[in-house]
């Protein structure tokens, strides 16, 4: 076989590595037994801080640089990829990986939060190529098809997960601002021919900054530049404050600090600014001097106070809980803890937060520990309004009904970066009055802004032929599913009219006969499909980057109790498929847990239905019967799996991802087993699932032995390999009958 007709298996971080650790050898045994090799590549935050720094490193420390190998394989038609949740990684992240590692001994840099040399200037670069979401934009080569399986689907109809009671006086609401933000500043234009471009930033004297130069624009190529300003953000969060206070309501902020790697810290430190103003004001020379960035959350401005003596530290500290005796409540992430939702960026993901607060009925935990209605903060306008609208929707008409609801799955353009998450590089704090331009090579003006300091600008590029793929998907996911397709887009905002246009001139391309596809504004096309799903309709949404990351947390966890259960496929438009497991954003808790008591909830699902999607993939490109037998008992294993209720439960004593691993290996064996389509597989499993089935007691008795007890990993960005194996793969009867495939 082809050295690239393989599995390409990603090691990531937290929860799901450590599931890795249990199910890769069941993977690579199974799918052995057709010949099919499973490799793995290493994109953890860990392995990428090591890939940008072999200089400082001993030969016997050094690692390959994975994520760029991935970005080269993604490029091939004959790509097959299975990406696992990886950290998005915010500075406090990064900065407590480094700790771990020169714990370890690598010998790497601190990272400079303000460098000053040319020396710690190419650290602090280095280390920005980790930050935030690094891995997603390298590797989705391809636009995003996203939905719940069947499967999936027929379970959460019969076990519904949890889901408030909405009360008719119910407080809850999201705000956003209505002018000065990004949404309403954008301007974007469609380059008529290719061209190199630059960021400027040209003072009031005239003094002229490039901020970025070559800038490569194709021909076709949708580029935006907006800003957000520092003054309008500023008088928002204070309005907002005191009205959280006036109206008795949780103060709640949600943002993509993770992924909005430059912009959203920012946001994210004016409103702990904001939050414990009455503290910057009076302590603000100090907090300065010890370096307390706001940035960074509260927690990081707290561990900062250890350099202050005692007096002195002790009058801050008071003056942050006087801030909480005369504010209004704040949303807990931990309330046993004191951890607010201003503690840590990277804390409050919006698109893993907005849906509980949704789920719980527009409520989220208070320092009590009690749940309690809020005030969802979104200051951007751009997509805040799709929450709004789910938010008022449940108002009026109650909970959703996960036993009867409809599906909105999703078709999202993602591919070389498009739209907003691709903006890391093109996004600036303004340094001064002035003016922010994109100019062309022939010193035309692209786009400018008036701007002040303080104020943050942003560019972000769309290319022509990721859209053009991505229309072409829509109509192909539309006729293969018989359902409504909505584009979410609003002809009122620059970047979305820009689209519009293209999906005009590119729909007459496809075959659209029969085939109901709408362009409505995000917001209608929220209350739209949320019409059909209370009606039990399914609706495709078709949208860009962001809404694409929305709308699968938000109505998966609406829908079946968590987004880890969608099927993620991003067919690579070279060819070939990248494979998703799923979102990540409970891991760190589920690591906690797991180093604590010894029970990891962690659901794999999301792995298993990556991989038998995988599976077919491969069978059906390189015509390998055995992969296509292994991806149709698979999925016969997955639906017997749900069937039975042998998901990870969420306390110690109970089945944990362990437990769960063996009992879909148990499944997927015996299904093997019983097929006639492939008779040597079939002989070659029959053994292995009677010996699954004989040994179930001895098996789970030997990993529940395990549970209640704290596990030592040898780490947590990046765990000791046999610490983390023994942990996960405790029941040497698993282990031996897995050993004799």
């Amino acid at each position: 076989m082809s050295e690239q007709h393989k599995i390409i298996y990603t090691w990531t971080d937290e929860a799901p590595a450590l599931a890795t650790h249990a199910f890769l050898p069941i993977i690579r045994a199974f799918a052995g037994a057709a010949e099919v090799p499973v490799d793995t590549r290493d994109i953890s935050l860990a392995g990428r801080i090591l890939a940008v720094f072999p200089d400082v490193l001993a030969d016997a420390q050094r690692v390959s640089d994975d994520l760029a190998d991935l970005g080269q394989m993604v490029l091939s038609p004959e790509a097959n990829v299975i990406k696992l949740p990886n950290i998005s990684a915010s500075i406090p992240q990064i900065k407590a990986c480094i700790k771990e590692l020169r714990g370890k001994g690598y010998p790497l840099p601190d990272y400079p939060d303000e460098p000053k040399t040319d020396a710690e200037r190419d650290i602090k670069a280095r280390y920005d190529k980790v930050k935030g979401s690094a891995v997603n934009p390298v590797l989705r080569e391809g636009n995003s098809d996203r939905r719940a399986p069947a499967s999936v689907k027929t379970y959460a109809r019969a076990n519904p997960p949890r889901m408030g009671a909405w009360s008719s006086d119910s407080k809850a609401h999201v705000v956003t601002m209505d002018a000065g933000d990004f949404r309403h500043n954008e301007k974007s234009v469609t380059l008529p021919a290719a061209t190199t471009a630059r960021i400027e930033h040209v003072a009031a004297d005239g003094t002229v900054t490039v901020m970025k130069d070559g800038l490569k624009l194709l021909e076709g190529e949708v580029l935006d530049g907006t800003f957000m300003s520092k003054k309008a953000l500023a008088a928002f969060f204070e309005r907002q404050i005191a009205d959280a206070k006036a109206q008795g309501v949780l103060f709640s902020l949600h943002m993509k600090a993770t992924m909005m790697k430059v912009s959203d810290p920012i946001i994210f430190g004016h409103c702990v600014r904001a939050f414990y103003k009455d503290v910057f004001a009076k302590h603000g020379p100090v907090l300065a001097e010890i370096g307390a960035n706001p940035n960074d959350g509260l927690a990081a401005v707290i561990a900062s106070l250890e350099a202050l003596p005692s007096d002195q530290r002790a009058a801050i500290e008071a003056d942050i809980q006087a801030c909480y005796d005369t504010g209004p409540g704040i949303a807990m992430v931990n309330s046993d803890k004191g951890i607010t939702n201003l503690h840590v960026p990277s804390d409050i993901i919006i698109d893993a937060s907005m849906p509980p607060m949704i789920r719980d009925s527009g409520r989220m935990w208070n320092a009590a520990g009690e749940l309690q209605d809020a005030k969802a903060v979104i200051p951007d306008s751009s997509y805040a309004g799709v929450y709004a609208a789910t938010v008022e929707d449940c108002q009026a008409n109650g909970a959703l009904d996960p036993a009867t609801m409809g599906s909105v799955a999703n078709v999202g353009l993602m591919a070389q970066k498009a739209e907003e998450y691709g903006s890391h590089d093109k996004t600036f704090e303004v340094p001064a009055d002035g003016t922010m331009r994109a100019v062309d090579a022939d010193g035309n003006t692209l786009i400018e802004h008036r701007v002040e300091a303080g104020d943050i600008w942003r560019a972000c590029q769309t290319k022509d032929a990721p859209i053009r793929d991505w229309v072409k998907l829509a109509v192909n996911r539309a006729r293969d599913a018989g359902t409504p397709a909505v584009f979410w887009l609003d002809a009122d905002r620059a970047h979305d009219a820009e689209l519009i246009k293209k999906i005009d001139a590119y729909l007459p391309e496809h075959d659209t006969a029969g085939l109901e596809l709408k362009v409505m504004p995000p917001v209608d096309a929220c209350r739209y499909s949320l019409e059909r799903i209370r009606r039990g309709e399914d609706t495709i949404s078709v949208t860009g980057n962001v809404l694409r990351d929305y709308l699968t947390d938000l109505f998966p966890i609406l829908e079946v109790g968590t987004s880890a259960r969608m099927l993620s496929i991003v067919p690579l438009m070279n060819g070939g498929g990248l494979f998703e497991t799923g979102a990540g954003g409970s891991a760190p808790k589920h690591v906690q847990q797991f180093r604590e008591e010894g029970h990891l909830r962690w659901d794999s699902l999301g792995e298993y239905l990556a991989l038998a999607a995988s599976l077919q993939y491969l069978g059906d490109m390189f015509d390998n019967p055995g992969a296509r037998v292994l991806a149709s008992t698979l999925d016969e294993a997955t639906g017997t799996y749900l069937l039975n209720n042998r998901s990870p439960q969420r306390k110690v004593g109970q089945l944990d991802n362990r437990g769960s691993c063996y009992f879909l290996t148990r499944y997927w064996a015996e299904s093997l087993a019983k097929q006639d389509t492939n008779t040597a597989l079939a002989e070659r499993f029959k053994p292995v699932a009677e010996a699954l089935i004989a040994n179930e007691e001895k098996i789970l008795a030997e990993i529940d032995a395990t549970q209640g007890k704290p596990q030592d990993l040898g780490g947590y960005y990046r765990p000791e390999q046999e610490e983390a194996d023994a942990a996960m793969r405790p029941s040497r009867t698993l282990n031996e009958i897995i050993a004799s495939v």
